[in-house]
């Protein structure tokens, strides 16, 4: 299982690098679960490989909150990640990245005239 865990989170920062490294960043330097030891910067990167394919789904802050929160039950048990609450903040800069990096990406697909 990790090692389709591990390719599947390995195609997802070949398809969005930019957005993989801000958000294992953002994660590492907000550290909601406490494990930033400051040497192990890519401590939460299984948790952006999760959730950066469910950002498509979403459709506001207040969704990537609940994709966040679930996915940090889902990596850790749901009482050491906390309320959905906890993750306001973090949602808001995720879904500003998110928001930026679809910009960036209609930018790029579309044609010139």
């Amino acid at each position: 299982m990790l090692d389709i865990e591990a390719e599947k989170r390995k195609a997802v920062q070949l398809e969005y690098p930019e957005l993989f490294d801000a958000l294992s960043s953002l994660l590492f330097k907000t550290d909601p679960m406490s494990i930033n030891f400051e040497t192990n910067t890519d401590e939460y990167e299984p948790e952006v490989g999760t959730i950066i394919p469910r950002l498509k789904l979403a459709q506001s802050e207040t969704d990537v909150q609940q994709i966040v929160h679930e996915e940090f039950c889902r990596w850790f048990t749901s009482q050491a990640a906390g309320s959905t609450e906890k993750y306001r903040g973090i949602a808001a800069q995720i879904w500003a990245e998110w928001r930026r990096c679809q910009s960036n990406t209609l930018i790029i697909e579309t044609p010139a005239d």
